[in-house]
Order: structure tokens, then sequence, then C-alpha cells
């Protein structure tokens, strides 16, 4: 077999999926006349003993398919196998060829062999959307592991077998069809849009007067403190960036993917928002600039507000058009204006080089020690401080996320961004201090334009001026038009072309209003896609190559427009530089969060980072926040929490693996591993209860219940025992445990879902009991649900059901029984609440439904699902058929809601017969701090003697009050040992006469043997023991209908039967004839360790 291919036939019967051929060590065995001969070996280097004895999956059955061998015709190369993989191509002429290629490993998968198990490959960890790559699925754990006689495969090709060649050019021919998005790299993509971003018109209008204000020193400490605060954010954005593959989202993805959708969805609005009217401000400067060039040769069309508007809005419709026109025409159009504004800065260098006389008077001398030394120290004047200089300037800086903005159209956004964003930071800040240093070192701060202000000697002049000829001292008194204090133009001035830098002021402001107007859409169509504010989903679409959000632009448009018009951006302006101040503040903490959380999917391969640096940084941001404004750092932070508020209210569903995750499980494994060293008291117990319910939407009032104590205040586990008369099917219960999370989830059941395969129900609980929780994270307090039809099924599951009481007993734990007369079990109902999540719900226009196939009268129906069969094991889906429900059905679903409900006025009655620790009381007690049972009022019952009804209830009253539990009233009851009314004692005879062993009937030894086969069988002997409390039982029952047959909620009392003494049968007995005919009925049974103190 070594030397012929296996090959694949197809048969009429049926066949298993799979066809096995042991791979034989005789190489010389002569090939068969189904497949064309091979090389015994592909690589020349493989040992023989390598394939003795080995299986080998040949292929995937399938009727109707062809024999698949290889053709005599194809010839083997010995280093064939050094090649990446071989794939097999059909010609179409019968004849099929051996290729090499990346895609198909038909004949080489792993080390040279055929087998179904994958080596590493990239494609297996893409996400299912994932942009560059088609996502490939490994076999799982199942189809490598599982015994062959069963099918893993649901769907998809088998055996990681290839797609054929067909199939694979139809791919490969739509994908070029659709033709490939335009992708940037960190310089067109990165560092000239930040570089265009940073330098605004700040540099060519704003920079001198800074100067003049703050000195020279004092004004590079302003750019150095600003590139501090951009550095680290830029640190903390090449941190994130290069976490993992990057999306379109710029600064919404980076947050949202590290610290959750409750911060990104909040920043992500308020950012594109910031952009959009950023776009207005931009705009706005370039049609001031615009409108006073045309004032300046008397021009104006109507007047300057309205010819801003009018010039803003011709600017803001073409600059649209170039950004729906593709990313293609915008990039272009942003390095015309790179070249316009580098030209702009080049010639105002060259300009103060160039100093002339007619300059002079307006304070342009060139460059001079003398200049330099006099500008280099701070002379603030109308008020201004060294803050409020720095509020001006810092606006500049704010342009590092224009390259991260458009993440999405980059081609490696995890090295373009941290290239291009720090080198345009660096860049940027040596522009400006340049600037700063040349215009400080060549103007005067003052100067009056005249050229008869020269020194006169009989005046004493001591400025830099005075040296240089100029006497401008009638400046201090103001009202100089020139020098660096008073003409914002003065850069024109020393500038070698003046019309350059108005053409430069053009470019920056143009640039940034492009840049913005692309940033904005792209990162409001990335928020709208993970649909975390409801309604804004139109936005999400996008169109042609790149995916454009021309529906945003559209939006951006008519935003950027809107406060054009209004023309008062003076308000405004401070709250968006806030707004890009909180994004980079919640960037920086998102790296101090990600590496306080020390997951270890935090592992950035920018390594130049510390947690430390990055939380000064995001400080630093809040305190700049202040600085510029702090009435908008106000406005700026309460609209992030009510947004935050909003989002964490409306929990999206959406797990994108957050920082916040990872540090709640740091936190939460801390502080469990810090309360195992501490020792339970009385003070700090809770009821943490492990609940018998099985699937969460078979018995809703049990969960309800117990929900309505344990919820905020202690722990509760859903458990389900499933009993399967087959092998298990472990990957199904993996399944359904994440439906049933789900389903508690979403009706915010505080709960976790706790299943167990087992061959009864005892086995399960016993599972259950000792292994679920987690250090004191474990339950004390076992909650089942009362067996109502178990005189009708097998007595065995009954045993089951009475040991696993005892079990608990036996493992300390409560015990508390719940006891509705309509029943607890709603799953063989119709149309119940369904386990699916959204995207596995049925249309809307079918009439599907999620029932659980449980038989009505299972083994123990009211406890959990019991033997199931292999399609009885999980809720299915099955057509509704519209057949009225029945009288009794319709009952136990009202019956089944009515802890969902608020209770209203009425009573808890706790019959707190006997002393088990206090869980009978703490349980209703718990129950009245809820708002559901607030109405509800506890009226406690206890057993006395009837000459002592008052003292003993003065003695309970005093026992409450201690507890500070309130109660209504305390009820003695003097006559429980009354004997019961005569027709229910024959309704007791009647009950157990099925169950009793009669062992004066037979003989001794065929009593015993029955005994040990049976051993619920009640003996005479027992029931002569137990005549007192049998008794007592009935007499109770006559009590409860007496006293609480209008109780909301009766908690009483559990009987205790010893055990091995007490058969099942009589147990349950007395369970059903005490608690049968009642209001809903809590039976508890504490461990008899203390929850109650009352010393503090």
């Amino acid at each position: 077999m070594s030397g012929q291919k296996p090959s694949l036939k197809s048969d009429d019967s049926a066949q298993s999926r799979f066809q096995v051929d042991v791979v034989m060590e005789a190489s010389s065995a002569a090939p068969g006349p189904a497949a064309p001969s091979a090389p015994a070996s592909t690589d020349g280097s493989r040992p023989p003993e390598e394939s003795k004895g080995r299986f080998r999956v040949v292929g995937f059955m399938d009727s109707g398919a062809m024999d698949i061998g290889l053709p005599p015709d194809v010839s083997h190369e010995p280093d064939t196998a050094k090649s990446d993989s071989v794939s097999l191509h059909s010609t179409g002429t019968g004849h099929t060829h051996i290729s090499d290629s990346h895609s198909n490993t038909y004949y080489m998968r792993t080390f040279g062999h055929n087998t179904i198990d994958a080596v590493p490959n990239i494609d297996f960890y893409r996400q299912t959307a994932a942009p560059f790559g088609e996502k490939l699925t490994r076999p799982s754990l199942s189809e490598l592991h599982d015994e062959l006689d069963k099918e893993p495969f649901e769907d998809g090709l088998a055996n990681g077998e290839e797609p054929s060649a067909a199939e694979e050019a139809a791919a490969l021919a739509a994908k070029e069809a659709k033709g490939g998005s335009v992708k940037f790299g960190w310089v067109k993509g990165v560092l000239i849009r930040c570089m265009l971003n940073i330098w605004g018109v700040m540099l060519f209008i704003r920079m001198s007067w800074i100067v003049g204000q703050a000195g020279i020193g004092l004004t590079i400490g302003i750019i150095l403190m600003a590139t501090v605060v951009t550095t680290i954010t830029g640190l903390s954005t090449s941190a994130i960036a290069t976490n993992g593959f990057v999306r379109g989202g710029g600064a919404y993805y980076l947050i949202s993917r590290s610290l959750g959708p409750e911060f990104g969805g909040s920043i992500g609005l308020i950012f594109a928002f910031a952009n959009a009217v950023a776009v207005a401000m931009y705009v706005v400067g370039f049609a001031e600039t615009v409108v006073e060039l045309l004032n300046d040769v008397d021009a104006l069309m109507t007047d300057e507000l309205n010819d801003i508007r009018i010039v803003g809005t011709l600017t803001i419709i073409l600059l649209l058009g170039i950004s729906v026109a593709g990313m293609e025409w915008e990039a272009k159009a942003q390095i015309v204006l790179l070249v316009i504004l580098l030209a702009a800065i080049v010639n105002f260098f060259f300009g103060s080089f160039m100093p002339s006389e007619s300059k002079e008077p307006k304070g342009f001398f060139g460059y001079h020690t003398a200049i330099l030394l006099e500008n280099f120290g701070p002379e603030f004047r109308d008020g201004e401080t060294f803050f409020s200089v720095f509020a001006i300037f810092f606006p500049a800086a704010t342009g590092i996320l224009a390259g991260a903005n458009i993440s999405g159209d980059l081609t490696d956004p995890q090295s373009a961004i941290p290239k291009g964003t720090l080198l345009a930071i660096l860049i940027t800040g040596l522009t400006y201090v340049a600037v700063a240093i040349s215009a400080g070192s060549c103007i005067v701060r003052d100067a009056t334009g005249d050229h008869n202000d020269t020194v006169s000697p009989t005046v004493n002049c001591t400025d830099a001026a005075c040296t240089l000829g100029y006497d401008f001292s009638i400046c201090k008194e103001g009202g100089c038009p020139f020098g660096l204090m008073n003409d914002f133009q003065v850069m024109s001035l020393v500038s070698s072309f003046g019309p350059l830098i108005t053409a430069g002021i053009f470019s920056a402001t143009l640039s940034s209003a492009l840049a913005s107007l692309v940033s904005a859409p792209k990162v409001f169509q990335a928020l709208c896609k993970d649909n975390i504010y409801p309604g804004l989903s139109v936005f999400a679409k996008g169109y042609g190559r790149n995916n454009e959000p021309l529906r945003g632009y559209v939006l951006t448009f008519c935003i950027g427009l809107a406060f054009i018009l209004v023309a008062e951006l003076n308000i405004i302006a401070p709250i968006i530089s806030n707004f890009f101040l909180a994004s980079y503040a919640l960037i920086n903490f998102s790296v101090f969060h990600a590496s306080l959380a020390s997951s270890p999917g935090w592992r950035p391969s920018f390594k130049y980072y510390n947690m430390w640096v990055s939380l000064a940084g995001a400080i630093l941001c809040c305190v700049v926040m202040f600085v510029i404004n702090w009435w908008a750092a106000l406005v700026t932070l309460l609209i992030v929490l009510a947004l935050y508020i909003y989002v964490s209210y409306k929990k999206p569903d959406v797990n994108w693996g957050s920082s916040t995750q990872a540090l709640i499980y740091n936190q939460a494994l801390t502080h469990c591993l810090n309360l195992t060293g501490v020792e339970d008291h009385v003070k700090n117990f809770r009821p943490q209860c492990l609940v018998l319910a099985g699937y969460p939407n078979a018995r809703p009032a049990l969960l309800q219940l117990v929900n309505s104590f344990t919820k905020n205040v202690s722990l509760m586990v859903s458990g389900h025992v499933r009993t399967v008369s087959r092998r298990s099917n472990f990957r199904e219960l993996y399944q359904d445990y994440a439906r049933c999370q789900r389903y508690l989830n979403k009706k915010r059941i505080k709960a976790f879902y706790a299943p167990v395969f087992s061959d009864n129900l005892r086995h399960g609980a016993q599972l259950l009991l000792q292994a679920v929780g987690l250090g004191r994270l474990k339950p004390n307090t076992l909650v089942m649900g009362f067996k109502n039809n178990w005189s009708d099924g097998n007595m065995r599951d009954v045993e089951n059901y009475i040991n696993t009481i005892h079990d608990a007993f036996d493992l300390l734990f409560g015990v508390v029984i719940l006891r509705l007369q309509e029943g607890l079990d709603i799953s063989h109902i119709q149309g119940q609440d369904e386990l699916l999540s959204s995207h596995e719900k049925p249309p809307v226009i079918t009439k599907d439904v999620l029932i659980s196939v449980i038989p009505a009268k299972d083994s123990d129906s009211d406890s959990c699902p019991s033997k199931t069969t292999s399609n009885q094991s999980s809720p299915l889906i099955t057509r509704e058929t519209k057949s009225p429900l029945s009288l009794t059905d319709q009952r136990l679903l009202e019956s089944s809601q009515q802890f969902k409900k608020k209770q209203g006025k009425g009573t808890i009655d706790v019959w707190w017969l006997f002393d088990d620790g206090g869980l009978t009381l703490l349980i209703p007690y718990l129950l009245t701090n809820r708002s559901k049972w607030g109405d509800c009022r506890i009226r406690v019952f206890i057993g006395g003697k009837i000459n002592r009804i008052d003292h003993d209830r003065r003695a309970m009253a005093t026992l409450l009050s201690r507890f500070r539990i309130d109660f209504s009233d305390i009820n003695v009851l003097g006559d429980i040992n009354t004997k019961p009314k005569k027709h229910n004692k024959l309704t007791f005879k009647e009950l157990i006469e099925p169950y009793r062993l009669k062992e004066d009937d037979m003989e001794q030894e065929a009593a015993e043997r029955l005994k040990a086969q049976e051993p619920w069988r009640i003996t005479d002997n027992e029931l002569e023991l137990y005549k007192a409390k049998t008794n007592r039982q009935i007499r109770l029952n006559e009590l409860l209908k007496e006293h609480s047959s209008t109780a909301k909620l009766i908690v009483m009392s559990m009987p205790l039967a010893r055990k091995g003494t007490v058969s099942s049968a009589l147990y349950m007995c007395w369970l059903e004839t005490l608690s049968k005919d009642l209001p809903p009925l809590l039976l508890v049974r504490g461990n008899h360790q203390s929850v109650l103190t009352f010393y503090s």
C-alpha cells in the first residue's frame, strides 16, 4: 500500500464518512488497479519506521464522489517535499498535475504526511471579517480526537481538504473584479497628515505674539510642555496600535478595544463631533483671512460677517467634493498643501536672514544678540499669564491623531502609526522652537512703523531698538501697530516673499479642515458599525473600494456648515480642544490600565512605553483641560460621564477582550484568594445557594424566588444534572452552557450555570455539592424543587431524591425545598423563554419556539431533567402548533411567573419550629429587603406549651429584637401535639400503603431480600417507631391551612429524617403530607450552625 495513492470510491450502500488505510511498511507492494503508482516517499528522507502502523484518514466520503488518485503521468521529484505545499489541480482532460501552492496541501500537510492536523498558519487566527485574508478554520479537537464512527464535520470541507481549482479561480476573479482598496504607507498616510494638522494657523499668526508675551525662554518651555503631553500620548497610541491588528476608527477604535464600549462609545461620539466642528473652525479661519484680503482691496461682497459665511460655505463644499472623490484624491490634495506649507516655512527662515532698512521701523532688524537677550524673558500684558498663553498655544499641538483616525486606510497601521506620529511630533516641535527663537532674535516687541522715530541724543534709551538706532519708547503708552506684541502678520514682514506666508496660512487651514473632514466620518462610521448607539447604524454603510462613509461625509458637512453659518466659534472652540484632550487622556489611561491588568493578551510590539508615564500623561491631559478652560473641562467631563452611564446601562452585546475585563478578573482572583485566608464569621454569613433547577427556563419560579434573596447579596449557582442513558456528549454540554448563561444574563438573574453529566440525580448532585465554588465563594445551601409527581414515577428516583438531601446534610449544607401546588417544571409547555442568543433566533415570520424535550413524567421531573435520550438532552427548536393549553398548564404557567411581579401587601409566615441556626428566619428577612417583597410583613409561628404561651411569645420577641428583625406578630402554637383529624390520618394511611414492606405477611428471609432490593419500603416497625412524628406532620398541615392559607409565602422548618432509619418513602410521605394544598411553601433546614448573631 505504501507505493499507491489511496483512493476514495463511492458506493450505493451506507458507509462511514472516513476511509482508513493502514500505512504498511512494505514499500515494494504492487499498486492496485484502482490507483496508479506513486513513490513510497515524497521527501526521500522519511525513515520507513515512521509510517509503520500509522493510520491515515484518506478522505471525506460523499455519495457520488469520483475516484481521486495520482494518474500515471504524474511524476514526483525527490525534493518535492521541500516546497511549501503541493496541490492537485484538475485540467479538465482527465489528468491531475501537482503544483506548488500556499493554499492547497492535498498530498503534503503536516511535515509531509497526509493528516488533518494543521501546521501553524496566520489565517487560523484571523477574525471572521478579516480584511487582508480569508479566515481558515483549523481542525477542531473533536475532529482529531473523537472516534471515527462519529461525524464531526457538520459543514465545510473535511480533513482540511482544499477547494477545487475552479472554486479558487472563481474566488480570485471575484476579488479582482471588486478591485483592491487604496492603502497608504506611513509617510503619506500618517506623517504628512499629522504634520499638516499640527502646523496650523498658529504657526503663522500667533507664534510671534506668544514669543512677545512669554519671551523666548518660556515659549520654548510652553512648546516643550505641549510636546511632552503629545509625545506621551503618541507613545501610548503606538503601544495600543501595535498590540494587534488595527481596524478603521482611529481614537475610537483604540480606546474602545482597550477600555471597552463604555469609554470607547462615549469618547467616540464626542471625538467625531469635535472633528466635525473643527472643520468649521478651520474653514472660518481660512475665510477670515480671505475676507481681510478682500477688505484691503475694498472688494467686499456685503459685509465682513456675511462674506465670511459665503466664503466658508463655498470652501466646505469644495472640501466635501475632494473627500467624496475618494481617499486617493484627498491624499493628493494634502501633498499639494504640504508643499505650499513647507515653502512658506522655508520662506520665513530665508527672509529672517535678509533684513532691509525699510522693514526696520516695523521692528525687523535681523538677528542681533541685543534683541535675543531682550526678548528672552517674559513681558505679559493685557492680563495674560503663562497658563493663558499656554492655553492659546496648546490647540496647535492637537493634530497627532490625524494619521490614526484613518487607520483603516493604512497598509500597515501597526508600523505606520508609531513611526509617522512620533516623527511628526519631533519635526513639528523642532519647527515651532526654531520659529520661536528666530522670531525672538530678529524682531523687537514694539515698533511704530515710522522712519522718523530714530534715537535722539537727548533721550535716555536702553532698549534693543535704541542700540540699533530707533526709539520706540512711545509704544510703552500703547497703540503701536507693529512688533511681536502688536502685529499678527509679522511673519509676512520677515519673509522674503510675503504672499507665500498668506498661501501658507491658506494651506494650514485647508489641510487641517480636510483632515478633520475625513477623520470625523471615519471615526463615526466605526462607532456606528459597532452599534453602540441604536439608531445610528444608518451611517455605518460604506461605498466603493475603500468603503467610504459617504453618509458620514454628508453629516459632517451639515454640522460644519451649521457652525460656519453661526460664525460664533469663540465659545465652542475651548470645548472642542477639551474633547481632543479627553481623547488623549483616555488613550494614555488605556495603556496604564492594560499594563495594570497584566493580561497575557497585552504584548505590544512597540516597547518604548511605561505604564506610569502613560498615567502621568493622562493626568497632564486632564490638568491641561482645566488650564485651557475650566468650565469647558467640566462640560466635557459631564458629557463623557453621561454617555458612559448610558452605554453602561444599555450594555451593548460586544466582547472585545478589554483591559477592563482583565482587571476585573485580576481583582476577582485577588479578592477570592484574600478571602481564603480569613475564617468565616457569623456576621458575614450569606445563604450561598446551589439551585437544582435543570435548564434555567424549565423552573423559572424556583430561580426567581432564590434570586430575590441572593441578588447582589450572595452567590447563586443554577445547577443542572444531565442524566443520560448514552455516552456523554461534552461538546453539547459546552454549547448548552453558553446558551443557558446568556439566558440568565438576559433575564437579569445573577447566577452561574453549572451543568454536569451523571447517571442519576444523586450522583450528579454529589459532584455539584463537592466541586462547585471557588474558595469562600462556595455554596452552603442546597435549593431544590419539591417532587410533585413522585408517586407516579420510579421509586428509585425518589430514593435518589431523598438521598440527595441526606448527602447535603452530610456535607453540612443547609437545605431548602420549594413547593408550589401547581408544580414548578414548565419545560413540557411550548413557547417558553428562549435560550438562544439573538443571532441564533429564527426569523420573526416563523413560529419557531424553544422547548426542552423532557417527558412530563420524568423520573425526577420537578428537580432536574433526568434520563433523556440523545435528542432530549438540550433545548430544541420545534414548530409551534397552535393547540390551546390545558387548564392545568395555564395555571402552571401563571404560577411559574408569580415571583416575578411585585407581591403587594400580605404576610410571609415563618414557622420557626426548630432552631436550625437561624436560616429559616434569615431568608424571609432578606426577602422583605427587596422591593418586590417590601410590602409584606413577617409573622412568626413557634411551638409552645399552653400554660406558657405569653412567656414564649415574650422570649421570641426579645430574641427577634436582639436580631434586629422586624415582625408584625408572633403566634405561639400550643396545640401542635394534638391528635390530627381521623380522615387526615386515613388519607396518610392510603398514601403510604403502596410503599409498605408488610413483612408480617411473608417469611423473614424474603422480607429482608425485598428490603435490600427496594430500600425505600416502609416497615411496620418503622411506622410504629415514628407514629408520633407522622401525626405531627399531619397536624402541622391542619394548622398551616388554619393560620397561613392566605400568606404570600410560608417558610417552615423542614422535618429531618434519621439516615438509615427512616425509609425514603416514609420521609417523602411526611413532606407530601406537610406541604399539600398550601400557598407557596419553603421548607428550610439550616446546618445547625448559627447564621444570626446579636453581637456587634
